[in-house]
């Protein structure tokens, strides 16, 4: 790094990122416990994608228009992600993943904006908003893949709850709801130990733009306070999604 705090570019940094990388595929390989391609599959997307945004942040940094579209890119993005994670494909009903990550993000950044806490330009908007239109994703993605898994396992506890005269909404919520509930998990540790344990990248971005500690411990605790509304928000939707049967839970439909 240099003296800003930046990551300084050259050899030795793409050295260290494919090392990095490399590791990681090696740890899963002979671990086994993943697919070791989907690390490195991964990484290489994350180098073109950057690679894209780095060349273009500045065109759509000029216009809130621009930004805005970007958002919406953004989002689409995340609803696919969603998608692939829980019913295996993007056709179809997976779309429907889009509907607990926009129904989280817009009424949050809506009120964030509205409270004057975070001006309404695109160098403040758009990393805000890509930090929760990413963990609303994040929530959306592990609250139906827990449902799909706990509805797989425990059909049976399902099934019953419907011979009994629980209608499917019903008999999902009562199965799937403490599964689903997992999804929080990682947000509320990450805000739990936020300081002592980490220091999430909106403290370290306001602290390298030349702000106090003040200032990016604030802008930290809006972020993640935003965070925990978009990634309840999402795994409600997300449970209601599946329990009305729109999104099907692994591609499959429940018996009704």
């Amino acid at each position: 790094m240099n003296s800003t705090g930046s990551v300084l570019l050259g050899p030795a940094l793409a050295v260290v990122l494919v090392v990095l990388a490399g590791l990681a595929a090696l740890v899963v390989r002979f671990s086994g416990v993943g697919r070791w391609r989907d690390v490195l599959t991964a990484a290489v997307r994350a180098v073109l994608q950057l690679a894209a945004v780095s060349a273009v942040i500045g065109l759509v940094l000029r216009s809130i228009w621009a930004t805005a579209g970007f958002l919406l890119l953004m989002t689409a993005v995340a609803a696919g992600t969603s998608a692939r994670r829980i019913t295996g494909s993007v056709r179809g009903r997976g779309w429907w993943t889009a509907l607990p990550i926009a129904v989280a993000v817009l009424p949050t950044l809506s009120l964030i904006l509205a409270s004057g806490a975070l001006p309404l330009s695109p160098v403040a908007l758009l990393p805000s908003a890509g930090i929760l239109i990413g963990g609303a994703m994040t929530a959306t993605s592990l609250a139906g893949r827990r449902l799909t898994e706990e509805l797989h396992d425990r059909r049976g506890e399902y099934e019953a709850a419907l011979s009994i005269g629980l209608v499917r909404r019903d008999a999902v919520r009562l199965v799937g709801r403490p599964a689903a509930a997992l999804a929080l998990v990682p947000g509320l540790d990450q805000t739990r130990t936020v300081g002592l344990v980490t220091l999430p990248g909106a403290f370290v971005g306001v602290l390298l733009a030349g702000a106090s500690a003040w200032q990016a411990g604030a802008t930290q605790l809006l972020v993640l306070f935003g965070l925990l509304l978009v990634q309840s928000t999402a795994v409600l939707v997300t449970v209601e999604l599946v329990a009305a049967g729109l999104l099907p839970p692994g591609g499959t439909v429940l018996p009704s």
